[in-house]
């Protein structure tokens, strides 16, 4: 029974004059909006195969030319908010996107936080707030709210990357935007490289950085060297993941997303603990078994998936011989700073 009442239980005229007023009771749909016990998210787990994606992403390069498309991406879409919304989860934006040789896509700015995790093909980089930043595959590249950006490709061969956004929320928050702008000058630095032994950063005598961001690029060979580092350092340790931070501060890379390498050793499984963000796992090398409570999915390589928050998510390297490597997007630091993080264990 419905304690709280229906809506069809109110009189006509007493709907019709609370619309007049721009009214709506709430009683009727306060257990939708208050689910007891945990939500009830919209986001559904998925598979996005990129053996299956992949054509249809060059097939978009022969149809589109970069100065009409500007952007050439095809949108990793959740059916469970529908797909016109293109959302990956309620706060995750996901595409994957194409530049072909001798392309250049212009620069601009806008204000959601977006990353590149590179896919495929060698030659290609993304300039960003003056600096240059090549792209490899397992690369992560940030492009900060606010920043300039824009990519540009010198090889010979296609390359592809998937691009995270938290473009679903600053959208919902009704402050997306974008800005365009002329080409960027390069500007002399990477902090790839001032910023690649862990555990020291530089402390200039006369004049800190006030950049917010030092860190723009994280090449995939130190990241991968840092997970096989740790695995066999702490050979006793069920999972062996490391965090992409900002090295000036130790906090999160950006503000509002998480971003993360997994390793499973050959034929590992792993249960992830319950917790309230959604997340979303993009396999670099390997071939890994992903089961989101009653559904599972087999991840090639450049495969992506997702799974909503409070579920069950367990992984599994197929291989009995090789480590398989996983790049992970979640909600954590939005969910931290708004004080709803759960982690059910």
């Amino acid at each position: 029974m419905n304690l709280l009442g229906r809506i069809e239980d109110l009189p006509a005229d007493y709907v019709a004059a609370l619309k007049t007023q721009n009214l709506v009771p709430l009683w009727p749909s306060l257990r939708a909006l208050l689910p007891p016990d945990k939500p009830q998210p919209q986001t559904r787990a998925t598979h996005w195969s990129y053996e299956a994606l992949r054509p249809l992403l060059l097939k978009a390069g022969e149809l589109t030319p970069i100065d009409k498309a500007e952007r050439r991406v095809l949108v990793l879409a959740n059916p469970g908010h529908g797909l016109e919304k293109m959302q990956a989860s309620a706060a995750i934006y996901l595409g994957m996107q194409l530049l072909l040789p001798g392309e250049w896509a212009p620069a601009h700015r806008h204000t959601p936080n977006a990353v590149r995790m590179i896919v495929e093909g060698e030659g290609a980089y993304t300039t960003v707030d003056g600096q240059k930043c090549p792209m490899g595959r397992g690369d992560l590249i940030l492009t900060p709210t606010g920043l300039w950006h824009e990519h540009g490709h010198d090889g010979e061969r296609p390359v592809v990357w998937l691009d995270v956004l938290d473009l679903p929320l600053v959208h919902y928050l009704e402050a997306s935007y974008h800005v365009d702008g002329p080409r960027q000058s390069v500007q002399p630095g990477r902090g790839d490289l001032v910023h690649a032994i862990g555990g020291v950063v530089p402390s200039p005598l006369f004049e800190r950085s006030d950049k917010g961001y030092p860190m723009l690029r994280y090449p995939w060979a130190q990241t991968r060297a840092a997970l096989e580092t740790l695995a066999t350092a702490q050979p006793e340790s069920a999972a062996v993941q490391v965090s992409y931070v900002n090295p000036a501060t130790g906090g999160d890379a950006q503000n509002i997303l998480g971003y993360y390498a997994l390793m499973l050793r050959p034929g590992q499984p792993l249960r992830l603990p319950m917790r309230s963000p959604a997340s979303v796992f993009h396999l670099i090398d390997g071939s890994v078994d992903v089961t989101v409570e009653d559904q599972s999915f087999t991840l090639a390589e450049a495969d992506t998936c997702c799974a909503p928050g409070y579920t069950a998510v367990q992984l599994a390297n197929r291989s009995p011989e090789h480590p398989a490597f996983l790049f992970i997007a979640d909600e954590t630091p939005l969910h931290r700073k708004l004080g709803v993080f759960e982690n059910r264990g």
